[in-house]
């Protein structure tokens, strides 16, 4: 039988095992899960590449004892060239590019999440920052081994990176795809490394780090330039929140889908489903998600740009009218717009008593392959994920693209604070649910209720079809009243990474910490 890990003094989860212990070892010196995880962001931005990168986003949920819980929206803007008209005359009139320079068309904002996030650890207690990035430049320096799921991502999607600049001579082996096993140095992203180590993080956006990045973007195509650098600021929020009968659920504000997130789970909670892995629960979760999506797909985008706030689609009155539409016999017929996208979840827990929900992402696998060969940086796409037509996700000067990153924290009304989340584009609000609700509604050991087989409505990880997909370990018998109730249903194998790569930790009243990790992702789950 499956059981998560326990202990007392520190628990990190990540879907990479280098990350996870460099997460623990920061913890173990005395550090606090806010720094432990930068350590492992830094790490995990080296040891899975494919999955994110410092040149990509991030997002914090963090818990910290007899205070609100905060959240870190570290959301780069879009260039201040980038308009549809100039898009248009570039060729692209219909729809973003999605490789290349064009597709590099906001600033990264990961670096400046983790400066925020060390701001909120008093500055004698906080660990140098030398020890916080020291596990990610020695990987970075003298190699990693290639993750089977790098090498397979790497020899997928070579067809469309290959070509970009910079991509082939930092992420290829003799213009090759790597192979599972293989060793893979980045020493021009080492050095970048030890720079922020001898420059500080801020240096990214205002440093030589920043005029190196401007001008090498402006030199192959893109339309970032040095002031859109240090134009960008981390934004310290109130993170969105719903309250069910298990408690406070919270997730991130737009434009990232967090509400919707946290839509899925407060419709469930409607239902009145009073046991897990039946018909109901499936079929309760799957239609919850159609209702959150129509409503995201119509009206998310960059906060400031949206008709009400999305505060205001949790109201009670509003849930229970969307509730109210779901028929628990029949499922509603679903075309839909579905999304890409790929990233890394990681959780975090000190002996201080501190709980992290961190996420961090270059959208595509590889970003837009863009890649500066004097500093190892690859820039993510997140701007693909713009519209070019007039939408609350119209591409303009400044504005953030939508997002499918969402890091999820509990406080549940038996005191135990829950962070959670997975990597997985559309994936990412489902797996949540089934997580969630299988931990907590259904009383699951936490590593059971991540190891479970899951489903993933719509496509995700280059799927082309937008079915109902189920790991093949269902019971034949559910599958088959799916089927019966109307579900568009087909089958992935077991531990299919479309089901995402989950994870999560739990600190309960009396100090114990859990933690569990995903055995379809390369990570693991320590507590001390």
């Amino acid at each position: 039988m499956l059981h998560s890990a326990t202990g007392f003094d520190g628990a990190f989860t990540a879907p990479h095992r280098a990350a996870a212990l460099a997460g623990r070892d920061i913890l173990r010196a005395g550090g606090t899960a806010m720094e432990a995880m930068v350590a492992a962001a830094a790490t995990i931005a080296v040891t899975y590449p494919h999955m994110n990168g410092i040149g990509g986003d991030g997002f914090w949920l963090i818990h910290r004892p007899g205070e609100a819980v905060t959240g870190i929206s570290a959301c780069g803007q879009a260039a201040g060239l980038a308009t549809p008209e100039w898009y248009a005359g570039h060729g692209f009139e219909t729809a973003m590019p999605t490789r290349g320079a064009l597709a590099a068309l906001t600033v990264p904002g990961t670096i400046g999440g983790w400066e925020r996030a060390l701001s909120l650890v008093a500055d004698e207690k906080r660990l140098p920052l030398e020890d916080l990035l020291s596990s990610a430049i020695h990987y970075a320096e003298n190699g990693i081994a290639v993750t089977g799921n790098q090498a397979a991502c790497t020899a997928e999607k070579l067809d469309g990176l290959r070509d970009v600049p910079g991509f082939a001579e930092t992420f290829l082996l003799d213009g090759a795809s790597p192979k599972a096993g293989d060793r893979l140095c980045q020493k021009p992203l080492g050095a970048t490394l030890r720079k922020l180590v001898a420059e500080g993080l801020s240096s990214y956006y205002t440093g030589d780090l920043a005029r190196t990045h401007a001008a090498f973007l402006e030199e192959t195509g893109s339309p970032l330039r040095l002031q859109d650098f240090a134009a960008y600021e981390a934004r310290i929020i109130d993170p969105l929140h719903v309250e069910t009968s298990h408690g406070r659920l919270m997730n991130m504000i737009p434009p990232t889908q967090g509400i919707a997130s946290l839509m899925i789970l407060a419709l469930f909670d409607r239902l009145g489903i009073a046991e897990g892995e039946g018909f109901d629960h499936l079929h309760g979760l799957i239609e919850s998600t159609k209702q959150a999506f129509i409503q995201r797909n119509e009206g998310l985008g960059d906060p400031d740009f949206m008709a009400e706030p999305a505060q205001a689609w949790l109201a009670e009155d509003r849930l229970d009218a969307l509730a109210a539409k779901i028929d628990m016999k029949a499922a509603l017929p679903w075309p839909y717009e579905p999304a890409e996208g790929d990233t890394i979840w990681m959780g975090a827990a000190d002996r201080f008593g501190n709980v992290v929900s961190f996420i961090q992402s270059v959208y595509w696998e590889f970003g837009s392959g863009l890649t500066c060969p004097e500093t190892g940086v690859f820039f993510q796409n997140r701007g693909a994920g713009f519209s070019l037509s007039p939408r609350p996700n119209q591409l303009a000067p400044g504005k953030r693209p939508f997002h499918t990153l969402n890091p999820a924290l509990a406080h549940l009304k038996d005191g135990r604070v829950m962070a959670y989340g997975t990597m997985g584009g559309e994936g990412q609000p489902q797996t949540q649910a089934a997580v969630f609700s299988r931990h907590v509604q259904f009383g699951q050991d936490l590593q059971a209720a991540i190891t479970a087989p899951r489903w993933l409505l719509g496509r995700t990880w280059g799927e082309e079809t937008t079915t109902l997909k189920l790991e093949d370990r269902f019971d034949p018998a559910l599958v088959a009243a799916l089927k019966e109730a109307g579900h568009d249903v087909e089958m992935l194998p077991a531990y299919s990474d479309a089901a995402g790569h989950a994870g999560a930790v739990v600190l309960h009243e009396n100090g114990l910490m859990e933690a569990a990790a995903d055995p379809r992702a390369d990570g693991l789950a320590l507590v001390d």
